[in-house]
This record gives structure tokens, sequence and C-alpha cells, in this order.
């Protein structure tokens, strides 16, 4: 047993009663700590008392949490911290002054972990993953000799990730330095923006986002800062911060790019640009937001390459596949893809017109906005400004003899009737509808207000899909599943599964994930659920029937995703509901 569950037993905290029934289930003996939380043998808040009231005794290491995955250290440092009467300090909720470690050594930070956050007249702030090291707090009070050491305590990977960041922003401390220099002896705004600087510090940018597989790049200035963010794998994460004067060129000239007004920063404004970034072309749709320390603005990359991608190469399962080619094969009606916002939606439509465009057929769309350019097929934008919205697009459509139509997204009434219309009088149409699962897909089309009997003669499928993160593979491990998990779960777990998770490597920034895979649930509309539709049937008895039909929902095929290796049942649980 371990040391934590030993130490429990000595003092009487648990028994061996519980123990032995424990072992006698079949439970390993280091998940026996964890298994006595789950079951209320020891209150987790308990536990957390226990353990901070060793490592303040000096009994325990603080690195002891390590070895258990289930005991927050977020959580234990926050006891820590209140037990020694220090500050607990969350530094992603912190707009740190960057200044203090400019003229410190990265080492010696690193080696201490310990990151000084703040300061004011008389007291230098410094947060320390070990607050009880006192040599750390020695050592790091003699490189502030003219003010006293107010100790903090942090997490030691939230140090870690912010020391990795200082060090990013002293790589590119030259190129900065050069962005100051042409500023002030450049008089014109105009000459401003065109600083060649800026836009090898936007080019950098861009390549540390794209190389570290980022969907949309942040830019946000804060009250002393400008931070440059990266969502990675559908999560936030912070790529570069820099000081605050960096942010108006560096808005100025992104603006600039994307053909917005410069002057403008009381509207919201969007706009596009293209970019060759290591030797391949990437289109970037820009957006600002007034905001209260100036403008936010965030980008999304579109990297063209992924307007190519094939259904079967986007992750889904072989018979979810087979289910909806069957259904883009039918020469009229309308198939729906549904999901939240971020869910792969756009990926999934590109697929399906990979699929459909050819030579022989007039294919057409209509986006808002129009992401991917693709030959072979004639694309609409909207524009509300001018008065084409997607019902008038779509109008204007029909007559231009179309044998496929995609629509970027229902939204209204308008437009799904004559999406409806449409499928019903000999074409095939793909869009989209913000649904949770694919069977709600019927009940909203009728409280947007078309006639059951319209519903049920139009529609041919209905794909609801989400993105789950796919585990590491550089540090993909095995891992055990709390008993309770298997228990309630265990119609989806065949016997001897082994489950894995990624413990975290420079390769996949310490997130022990490394890109995204499609669940999904795909309901072809038979004949049998065509006239259940008609008549205004439920949602559970439509659901009842495709059961028996062999529909198999998201999460049954996100759990079979886990099972395989492929994911996390955490990533599963945290997109679909079981």
């Amino acid at each position: 047993m371990d040391r934590i569950t030993n130490d429990l037993l000595d003092k009487r905290h648990i028994t061996q009663i519980q123990i032995d029934r424990l072992i006698a289930r079949d439970v390993k003996p280091d998940a026996i700590l964890e298994t006595l939380t789950k079951i209320g043998a020891i209150s987790l808040n308990a536990l957390k008392r226990f353990v901070v009231e060793q490592i303040r005794l000096g009994i325990y290491e603080l690195s002891i949490i390590k070895n258990y995955h289930f005991l927050d250290e977020s959580s234990i440092l926050g006891y820590l911290a209140e037990v020694l009467d220090l500050q607990y300090a969350d530094l992603d909720a912190i707009d740190m002054d960057y200044r203090l470690v400019e003229k410190i050594p990265t080492a010696q930070l690193k080696r201490y972990n310990a990151l000084p956050i703040s300061q004011d007249d008389m007291y230098v702030i410094v947060a320390f993953a070990d607050p009880l090291n006192i040599e750390a707090q020695e050592s790091i009070q003699r490189l502030f000799q003219r003010k006293s050491l107010k100790v903090a305590v942090a997490t030691e990977k939230q140090i870690q990730t912010y020391l990795f960041k200082i060090e990013l922003k002293d790589s590119v401390k030259e190129l900065v330095n050069n962005i100051r220099n042409e500023l002030r002896n450049i008089g014109s705004i105009e000459e401003q923006q065109e600083a060649s600087s800026i836009l090898q510090l936007i080019d950098v940018i861009l390549k540390a986002c794209i190389k570290g597989r980022a969907s949309d790049i942040h830019i946000e200035p804060t009250e002393k800062n400008c931070v440059v963010r990266g969502r990675i794998d559908g999560k936030l994460t912070e790529i570069f911060i820099f000081d605050r004067d960096i942010y108006p060129p560096l808005a100025s000239r992104m603006k600039l790019l994307a053909n917005l007004d410069i002057a403008e920063r009381r509207k919201p404004q969007d706009g596009r640009f293209s970019a060759m970034v290591m030797d391949a072309e990437f289109d970037f749709r820009i957006s600002t937001l007034p905001i209260l320390y100036g403008e936010s603005i965030v980008m999304r990359i579109l990297d063209k390459t992924k307007a190519l991608v094939k259904l079967e190469e986007s992750g889904m399962d072989s018979d979810s596949y087979k289910k909806l080619i069957k259904a883009l094969e039918s020469p009229f009606g309308i198939i729906l893809v549904t999901g939240p916002t971020g869910s792969g939606k756009t990926t999934t439509l590109y697929g399906a017109l990979n699929e459909l465009r050819n030579v022989e057929d007039k294919v057409i769309t209509v986006e808002d906005p129009v992401e991917y350019r693709m030959n072979l097929i004639q694309q609409v934008q909207v524009n509300a400004k001018v008065g084409l919205s997607f019902a008038d697009a779509l109008r204007s459509i029909l007559r231009q003899d179309p044998d496929k139509i995609m629509i970027g997204e229902i939204r209204d009434h308008e437009t799904l009737e004559i999406a409806i219309k449409a499928a019903l009088t000999g074409h095939l149409v793909i869009s989209t509808l913000h649904t949770n699962d694919a069977i709600s897909a019927i009940p909203r089309m009728s409280d947007m207000g078309i006639e059951p009997y319209l519903i049920s003669g139009a529609l041919m499928a209905i794909q609801a899909q989400r993105l789950v993160r796919r585990i590491c593979k550089y540090c993909k491990k095995e891992v055990d599943i709390p008993l309770a998990l298997k228990e309630q779960y265990e119609a989806f777990i065949p016997n001897g599964t082994v489950f894995y998770h990624g413990t975290g490597c420079k390769e996949c920034n310490s997130s022990g994930y490394m890109g995204r895979e499609m669940i999904c649930e795909v309901l072809p509309i038979s004949e049998g659920l065509s006239s259940l539709i008609a008549r205004g049937g439920s949602k559970d008895e439509i659901f009842k029937l495709a059961k028996e039909e062999g529909f198999v929902g998201m999460f049954e095929n996100g759990m079979a995703k886990a099972v395989q290796g492929i994911t996390t049942i955490d990533e599963i649980l945290r997109v679909a509901k079981g």
C-alpha cells in the first residue's frame, strides 16, 4: 500500500476492514485511496487537510501529491497557504508585471520554481511552488536587495508555464526593441504601419500559432500587457506576452492587412487576408471587437488543405460514414449536420461537398462567410448590408438551375421553409442546425413553424457531432479508471479493456492531448421513421424506433473511441451526455 493510506490507517482515519473489502473487490493497491474517497470512507476535504498538516510538519515533501492524480494540486496549495497565512496566487487570474523579471536570470527562477508577480513601495511579491523552501526564498531575496520579499504560493505547472512564456518573450526581445526604435524614429502613423519589424513580429506570431496547431489566434490588450493566445485542440493557450506599447502598432498593422478601417476603434469590423507561412498559403478571417483596453482581435486560421479533407479521413467511424454516404447519394432531400459552435460542422459540410462536386452537377453554396474556396462549386457570401440574407440568396439560387445546394446555417423559419421546398422539388440540400443531438433536430424544425408532413417528406438524414481531444501519442500511458465509473458504464466497456491517458510532454504542451477526433451519431430517415414524423411522433417515440432500427448514439460512439484508446473517458463525459 502507498504511504498516505498506511499513515491514515495508523492514525485510525480509516480501518483495515474497509481496505480488505476493496481488495476483495479486486481494487488495485494504488487505487485504494481514491476509491475510499469515492465511497465516502474518508472525505476528499478531510484527506486534503491531513496531507497539508503532514506537509506543514515536514513529515511529507510537497512533491508527494504528484503520486495521486485525484488530489488537485491547486486546492492542496490553497489549504497550505491558508494554514501558513500566505497568499495563494492563481497566476492565470493576475495581470502580471513582466518588467519585474527582465533583470533576473530565468534559469535561477526555474531552479527554485519561483516567479515575481508584483511589487509596491515596500514589498516584492514572489510566487513559490514550495513555500517551505527557505533556501529558495533567501536566494530570490538577494536579487531584490532594496525591497522585502513577500511569499505567495502557486502551482508548479503554472510557474513553469509562465517561465516558458518569459523565455519566448526573451526570444523576440530584439525584434520588440527594433519595433520601439522604429516607432521612435518614425513620425507619421502611415510610416509606423509600414515598419518592417512589426511585419516580422506578425510573421513570428503566425508561425508559432500554426506550428502549435492553433485554429484561432486571439490578440488581447490588458492594462499592462498585450497577450497572444491560440486555440489548440479547442482550448485557449497563451503563446506570447508583450508589453502594452507593442499593441497599438500590432493592431493597426493587422487591420491594414485585412483592409479594415484603422481609425475606427469603436465598432466591430470583419475582414480577411492571405499569407504564406512556412511555404504554405493560409487564409485568415479577422474580427475586431472594442473592449475596455482597446480592441480584441481574433483571427480564424483557414488551412486550405482542410477544405479537401475526405469524410472518411475526418475521424468518422465506418458505420456512420456508410450511413451518411448513402444519404448523400440521394437525388433529392435535406441532410442536416447538427452540433454547437466549434464542433466541426463546417469541416463535415466541406467533406460532403467534396463527395458531391463533379463536372455534371451544378453545386451552389450560401455561406456567412465563405471559409474555403473550392473549384467546381459556385459560392455565394451572405451580405446583410446590401440585403442579401440566407433566404434572399436561396430564392435566387433556385432560379440558377442547381442540382445540389449547401446552406452554411439554417437560422430562421424563412430559410428553413425555402430549404424544405427545394428538397421537395428535386434538389439535394445539405445544411447545419444548432441542436444538441440528431433527434432533437426534428422537434426543432417543428418549433420553427414547419409542418410535420413536410419534414417527413424532405428529411433524408441527420448527423450530430462533437470534437474530442485525442490522447498524445508521445506520452500515452495506461491508466486505471475509478471503479465507480467502470460500474456506471459497464454496458459500454468490454471485459479486459485497457484505458489510456496522456501524462503530458513537450510535444503536447503538457496537456496530454494532441489533435482532435470526431464523435458522431447519424440518423437515416427510414420509411418507418418518416411516417412516425408525419404523424407528429414525440422525441421519445422517434428515439425508441431509431434504436430498434440500429441507431447508435453519440455517447456510445464516443465510448467506443475511449475503449479503442483514441481518447479518454473524461473527454467523452465532457462533451457528450451519458
